[in-house]
């Protein structure tokens, strides 16, 4: 059928001239345009919305007076911190309403390069759920850590000018954007050519910095962690995304700034979310609870999840219920629990009751398999050689990654290693480069974790994806590490020498390659046994706090495969304290 055949059909199905393909009854529609609730039912014809009121259709399903609202658009998400594929990761949200996500797969290809990009788009057609690509902007993410690898401004103009991706990712290097490095701005400017948006991430950066960074047509930040924070995007014309994730959970608190004078400049996020807590919670459904729980309007935060987002990103045919919008169609029982009973994507049911209707098939993974060459790793390379019982310390900042520099005694070896001590609460954390084999390995102590026996490692280590591995002792470390090796990447916990849980991630050492259940069910006796065999503080998420201490450009003190990195003056520290230094 040709478009002029098939706008004929929606004409003649909207003003009443024949049957829709399918109508649901009895509805109460919310409409993000006027901010009302209209009753009647929804004409679709060919995946498309054809009309609102009364009609009928070759296939009539009764909505008994459920809400209906438009497909819920996460506006920020990476799927590879779910530890599923695209095309499991469509089984997880779709039945909690998400239709839409905006996925930056930056984990990837920080991992595999524009391969890690090409499989992600391939396997993204095989879901339901409707997966729009941002265009990694940092890889790696900053010049202090090494990658699995580079992509350039050159690199980027071709993938830019593919239709599926909307726009340049989360735009992680502020510093390089404040000092207008030009191999920085040249990425904006690709995307600048290309017509496309430009995702924010500006963690803490406030006044002439941020108004900097905002100068550049940067359009987004979901970092805001203050009122002061959101205030500042919002004056300067950012959409402020507001997070509900896993380890980060800022809507609770950030949603008081929503006002009737602001509420559409802001959208909400999950941002990274782990398969247990989405199959516990909910996505962008529970997103919506909190924020009537918070006191905004029910048909703000409706607004904030669909009509806001489809603006921000230009995604003009859909984000509403209205003709012409695609059929992107969610029920619910009422505006304050948001639970959701059915949900149709393009027209077609997808979801009900829970229960994810399409048959899910895979792409192929071979391209993405593979990913971890260690060199020169062994447990005597774990050993610390300090001159001094002085240390600068990595403070965990319980809810959020960010994390604090700080200093402490420790106690020592004759040679210089450190002593863990039980009651000091401070483990030492370790970062191996797993792409290049270069041998790279740094060290750095951390306080607050809990850990007090065993160890815990992983190749999920945010955004280069090195090995990150945290524990009581270099044998206990030292055995994690070789067990992800030999696994080919993963998680894993260990203790007296003994696998206790462990989580194969055979995509990239990011994404296992099995169901959504079976990887909740090992993330969930992965954190049994973090917070029960080995004591990891109930305070913090064991494998996604761990995951975010080798992040170089979220405050204060990070840890990469180069070495212990101050985040605020972009320059590496050693593990002895600066006895002199005015931080």
């Amino acid at each position: 059928m040709t478009y002029t055949e098939l706008l004929t059909k929606r004409i003649h199905i909207a003003s009443g001239m024949e049957p829709a393909d399918t109508v649901i009854k009895n509805c109460r529609i919310v409409n993000v345009f006027t901010r009302e609730i209209i009753e009647g039912d929804i004409a679709l014809s060919d995946g498309v919305i054809a009309g609102i009121g009364q009609y009928t259709g070759r296939e009539e399903i009764d909505a008994h007076g459920a809400y209906a609202l438009p497909g819920l658009i996460d506006s920020h998400i990476h799927i590879e911190s779910s530890h599923v594929t695209p095309e499991e990761f469509s089984r997880l949200l779709v039945p909690h309403g998400t239709t839409t996500v905006i996925a930056d797969p930056h984990e990837i290809v920080n991992v595999c390069g524009l391969t890690g990009l090409s499989y992600m788009l391939n396997a993204a057609e095989k879901a339901a759920l409707d997966i729009k690509f941002m265009l990694p902007s940092c890889v790696p993410c900053t010049e202090w850590e090494h990658a699995g690898a580079a992509v350039t401004a050159a690199d980027m103009a071709e993938p830019l000018r593919d239709d599926r991706i909307l726009g340049l990712g989360e735009f992680m290097n502020a510093p390089g954007v404040i000092r207008a490095v030009p191999a920085v701005l040249d990425k904006l400017a690709a995307a600048k050519a290309a017509g496309k948006p430009v995702d924010g991430h500006a963690p803490s950066l406030l006044d002439r910095n941020l108004t900097a960074y905002a100068s550049t047509g940067i359009r987004t930040d979901h970092e805001a962690g203050s009122v002061e924070e959101v205030q500042q995007r919002l004056r300067l014309g950012l959409y402020v995304m507001l997070r509900y994730g896993s380890a980060c959970t800022e809507l609770e608190e950030l949603a008081a700034c929503v006002t009737p004078e602001n509420a559409r400049r802001f959208l909400l996020c999950s941002d990274d979310c782990h398969p247990a807590t989405i199959m516990a919670r909910g996505s962008t459904d529970a997103s919506l609870r909190v924020c009537v729980e918070r006191g905004i309007d029910p048909i703000t935060a409706v607004q904030m999840a669909t009509l806001n987002a489809a603006e921000c990103y230009h995604l003009d045919d859909r984000g509403a219920i209205a003709p012409g919008r695609r059929g992107d169609i969610v029920l619910v029982d009422d505006l304050q629990e948001f639970r959701v009973r059915r949900v149709w994507i393009g027209g077609k049911p997808v979801a009900q009751d829970g229960a994810y209707l399409p048959e899910t098939a895979r792409h192929d993974i071979s391209s993405v398999m593979s990913s971890v060459h260690v060199k020169d790793f062994s447990a005597e390379r774990l050993r610390l050689r300090l001159t001094s019982d002085h240390v600068t310390v990595m403070d965990l900042h319980p809810g959020t990654v960010l994390s604090h520099r700080s200093d402490a005694y420790i106690r020592r070896a004759p040679d210089g290693d450190f002593l863990f001590d039980p009651a000091a609460d401070i483990v030492k954390m370790a970062v191996i480069e797993r792409h290049h084999a270069t041998g790279n390995l740094a060290m750095a102590l951390v306080r607050g974790y809990g850990l007090d026996r065993g160890a815990i490692a992983l190749t999920v280590a945010h955004d280069s994806h090195n090995i990150i591995a945290a524990g009581a002792s270099n044998d206990e470390m030292a055995f994690a590490v070789d067990r992800l090796i030999d696994m080919g990447g993963g998680i894993t916990v260990v203790r007296d020498g003994a696998v206790l849980e462990e989580l194969p991630l055979p995509v990239a050492g990011l994404m296992s390659d099995q169901p959504v259940e079976w990887v909740r069910d090992r993330l969930d006796a992965i954190h049994r046994a973090a917070f029960e065999e080995l004591h990891v503080s109930r305070a913090v998420d064991p494998i996604t706090t761990l995951c975010f201490m080798a992040l170089p450009v979220i405050p204060e003190l990070k840890l990469t495969d180069m070495g212990l990195f101050d985040v605020i003056h972009s320059r590496f520290v050693p593990l002895e304290a600066e006895e002199t230094a005015e931080e």
